[in-house]
């Protein structure tokens, strides 16, 4: 979608949006449950099939291994994110086909019980299981090396490399989505993205980015470790949209495969930047390409500062905050960057109002 077109739509899509309630009791002003200190956010639309769908899910988990599940979503659920992760699931559904087809597994450290409750408040209808990264979460923390940014060095930032153990054996391809962005096009269509044989993930590939400045100079000055992309056209690629088989993953033993470059880092420091890199020693080069489209990242800046950024050039089907400056942080300061705008309407955090006293 050009940019125009996507900016008026945005427009519109806010004023369109209801005002939030005056009369939600125990709603600090900044949007927060007073009781439970978990975000409140207001019920969204009700969204229905196209007739060319499959049978609606039922709500709850118990729909995560029907035939009827056209696409698997995986996201984490963070309270910090929570605001992030709801407005990326209210995109998916407004901008599918098939809303009630689609099923969400959520990955939570903790707190999985009020998570649930807020989830479905603002998605009654909703087909969704939590799944708990509690059982993982020390382990990972073990494996952590600090990076550039704290933010970046927390376990549940990794659980997307432990998808094919956490979710049922049944999901055999799910599409994995950051917390900090929106989709303005229809996610069947990325779900259904070609996945060679041999192959166990797609992802928008950037081979104009420096790739190796993700590696340390040990790293590259040592033959035996540089061999990882001996023979590979390695190329950057953003690790929060993917498509992932995840029966292959399972068979092939990626997520070890992983860890074992973590356990290096720790012994030896070989990059620099958080999950990302030992995603990049394990499929850079080996992963089934997705137009740019599909992510148009960077949106919150760099790591340092969060400098405001436009879109690459072509066409927009998911615009994605990543780097430092989030676009809710942006717009409660009263410090938006442009494209924050098309954020804003997908923002259901309910907010109290102050009562006029007309006595």
């Amino acid at each position: 979608m050009p940019l125009p077109s996507l900016l008026a739509a945005g427009l519109l899509l806010f004023l369109a949006t209801p005002a939030p309630s005056s009369h939600a009791a125990g709603v600090d002003e900044g949007g927060d449950n007073v009781s439970t200190g978990m975000p409140r956010f207001r019920e969204a639309p009700q969204f229905y099939n196209s007739p060319s769908c499959p049978p609606p899910l039922p709500a709850g988990p118990g729909a995560a291994c029907s035939p009827s599940a056209l696409v698997h979503v995986a996201m984490t659920l963070d309270v910090a994110y929570l605001r992030g992760s709801v407005a990326a699931v209210l995109s998916v559904l407004q901008h599918t086909a098939c809303p009630q087809s689609i099923f969400f597994d959520f990955v939570a450290a903790s707190a999985a019980g009020r998570l649930n409750a807020t989830v479905a408040g603002a998605f009654p209808s909703l087909a969704f299981q939590i799944h708990s990264f509690s059982g993982e979460e020390l382990r990972v923390a073990g494996l952590i090396s600090t990076s550039i940014r704290a933010a970046l060095d927390r376990p549940l930032n990794y659980a997307r490399s432990y998808l094919p153990r956490l979710l049922p054996e049944c999901v055999r391809r799910v599409v994995y989505l950051d917390s900090d962005l929106v989709l303005v096009d229809d996610v069947a269509s990325l779900a259904s993205t070609p996945i060679p044989d041999g192959v166990v993930l797609a992802a928008p590939e950037y081979c104009n980015a420096n790739f190796t400045s993700y590696f340390t100079p040990t790293f590259w000055a040592n033959p035996a470790l540089s061999v990882a992309f001996e023979g590979q056209r390695a190329c950057y690629f953003n690790t929060g949209v993917m498509v992932m088989d995840l029966g292959r993953w399972r068979d092939g033993g990626y997520t070890e495969r992983i860890e074992e470059w973590m356990e290096l880092q720790k012994r030896m420091r070989i990059y620099e930047l958080g999950s990302l890199p030992p995603f990049l020693l394990v499929f850079a080069g080996r992963i089934a390409a997705v137009e740019h489209r599909w992510n148009q990242h960077g949106l919150g800046g760099d790591n340092y500062r969060g400098l405001c950024r436009d879109l690459h050039p072509g066409p927009v089907s998911l615009l994605h905050w990543s780097g430092k400056g989030k676009p809710w942080a942006r717009l409660d300061a009263g410090r938006p960057c442009p494209l924050d705008a098309l954020w804003a309407p997908y923002d259901l955090l309910l907010r109290n109002t102050i009562a006029i006293d007309e006595s």
